[in-house]
């Protein structure tokens, strides 16, 4: 452990969604490697209190962490890229920020002082950056949006004066910007690059590095050039082109020299990181010897990012399986009773993931029967259990009326429902969860479930009691489980509270799993999932 912390502040320039969030995470992961415990912080600009409440086409995914907490998406490239669970300590928006001091001063905490966003704003972002980076040798802060944008100059002036408090080895500064090539000039712009630099150097803040994305590799005429307007060495100028994959990140941001530069800077032992994980990943995923096509039966596949851990999960147990996994993303929408045949006949697997709302329901049930009916691998995630039930209920049970209450309220077969809707042994309505805003309480965050002895859940974990991430509202109704297992349905797997259904299967099929968790949150590129490396260990076997 080192004496004193260290903290390396990663910002964007010229546009956003460059990936500050893959880079810092690689940058961590080369920390990591050489033997350093690492957290990685993100601080976003939005005033919304966390992304819960937010859209998918607004925001993306919802990261889930272990300790329940709704997080930006970029918490989930940390825990893949490091071997850090990340708290809720790992993710504050501006909204937080604010409603925090608002409380303070509402209790009277500023003793009747003028509260402003300096320094009553700045000083609660630099308590929570400490706060986050206790016990860990170094914190790696990385701010959203981009410099220059109004909502996150609280945030750049609450590392400017970090940097001042500090000591001076503590602090790094990395820059990420975009350098883009003008095809019709036929050369790379700098330009952007020198504006974004200037900004930033008008907050009071000079860059340790400048991260460059661009097209092509910046050759060393134009690192010299960002480094003289820059007022920085031009070694410290990094090219980060467009890669195949982003798990090649760390190995070029080490191939340029980005680990020297952080090494002198903050002091720190000059061994070099072991990339060789790394190594292993990035050759399986680029010239893998096999090929499987998944359908990814969703509601928002025009939304990739809604997905995210998902499909990075299913790259994972490519590389596992030295597979290429081909996903097909199928909106559920589109099937209907005369196409789905024909759009899923080329599947080797069918995945479907979770989500909220009524949209696309009916065709993401055609995909359930299509994979229980003609023997081809299924997954269904959280959402996708859930459909799995309604399909069995409906197409084997007879209970032709077989709903959820989340998209049919007066549905006559509740299979699918609040706890609070169940009934008790007394016919009285399940009391639990009385005190929640929609009347049941939301699942979050890892729980213990019980499975079942060699069931193939149990094969695959290789354990008895697991522990997984949920973020979900709605469960499989008790009253119709006897019914359902009559019919084949298999119970794999019972929550510890409440004895809830965590894991289906079904009998006379190859591979047919449901999860009412969400392992993806849990899955990383060196080792994958159990779940998700079967799945497509399974696909591969039985490819027609």
């Amino acid at each position: 452990m080192l004496k004193d912390t260290r903290f390396i502040f990663v910002t964007g320039g010229v546009v956003s969604s460059l990936g500050k969030g893959i880079a810092s995470a690689s940058i961590g992961s080369l920390l990591e490697s050489k033997g350093y415990t690492v957290t990685v912080i993100k601080l976003d600009p939005y005033f919304n209190v966390d992304p819960g409440t937010m859209s998918p086409f607004q925001h993306g995914e919802v990261f889930v962490t272990e300790d329940g907490t709704e997080t930006d998406l970029d918490l989930g490239h940390y825990e893949r890229f490091i071997n850090h669970k990340c708290t809720k300590e790992n993710n504050f928006t501006a909204g937080k920020i604010y409603y925090s001091v608002l409380r303070k001063e509402r209790k009277g905490e500023y003793l009747g002082k003028t509260v402003q966003v300096i320094p009553h704003i700045t000083d609660e972002i630099k308590r929570k950056i400490i706060k986050g980076s206790k016990g860990y040798d170094i914190a790696i802060v990385e701010i959203g949006g981009t410099v220059g944008d109004i909502e996150s100059q609280p945030f750049i002036e609450a590392i400017r004066q970090l940097g001042l408090e500090l000591k001076n080895y503590q602090t790094s500064f990395i820059h990420l910007t975009l350098v883009p090539f003008l095809k019709n000039a036929g050369e790379l712009k700098t330009k952007p690059t020198q504006h974004s630099v200037k900004e930033y150097r008008s907050l009071g803040v000079q860059p340790d590095i400048l991260i460059c994305r661009s097209d092509i590799k910046l050759p060393q005429e134009s690192k010299e050039k960002i480094a003289l307007f820059c007022s920085m060495p031009s070694n410290a100028v990094i090219s980060l082109p467009d890669l195949e994959t982003i798990y090649e990140v760390p190995l070029a941001l080490d191939e340029e020299g980005i680990d020297k530069i952080i090494t002198d800077k903050l002091q720190l032992e000059k061994n070099k990181p072991n990339l060789s994980a790394w190594k292993k990943v990035v050759k399986r995923k680029i010239k893998p010897s096999k090929l499987v096509n998944v359908a990814f039966v969703g509601k928002y596949v025009d939304l990739k990012d809604a997905y995210f851990s998902l499909t990075e999960a299913l790259d994972h147990a490519g590389i596992n399986n030295d597979t290429k996994v081909n996903i097909n993303f199928v909106s559920s929408d589109e099937l209907n009773s005369k196409n789905y045949s024909s759009k899923l006949k080329k599947s080797d697997a069918i995945l479907v993931p979770g989500g909220f709302g009524g949209r696309g329901i009916e065709g993401m049930i055609l995909a359930a029967k299509y994979a229980r009916e003609k023997k081809v691998p299924y997954f269904g995630i959280c959402l996708g259990l859930q459909i799995a039930i309604i399909e069995i209920a409906r197409n084997l049970c007879g209970l032709k009326d077989a709903n959820s209450t989340e998209f049919k309220p007066r549905t006559k077969h509740k299979v699918i429902s609040l706890i609070t809707e169940w009934k008790n042994e007394d016919g009285s309505i399940e009391k639990r969860d009385k005190n929640s805003d929609k009347g049941g309480t939301m699942r979050l965050g890892a729980q213990k479930a019980k499975l079942k002895i060699n069931s193939l859940a149990h094969k695959l974990y290789k354990k008895t009691n697991i522990f997984e991430r949920h973020r979900h509202r709605y469960e499989v109704n008790p009253e119709y489980v006897s019914e359902l297992e009559k019919k084949g349905l298999l119970i794999s797997a019972r929550s510890e509270i409440h004895n809830l259904v965590e894991i289906i299967g079904m009998k006379d099929h190859p591979w047919y799993l449901g999860c009412q968790f969400h392992p993806e949150f849990t899955s990383k590129p060196k080792t994958g999932h159990p779940l998700f490396n079967d799945f497509i260990k399974t696909a591969v076997k039985l490819k027609r």
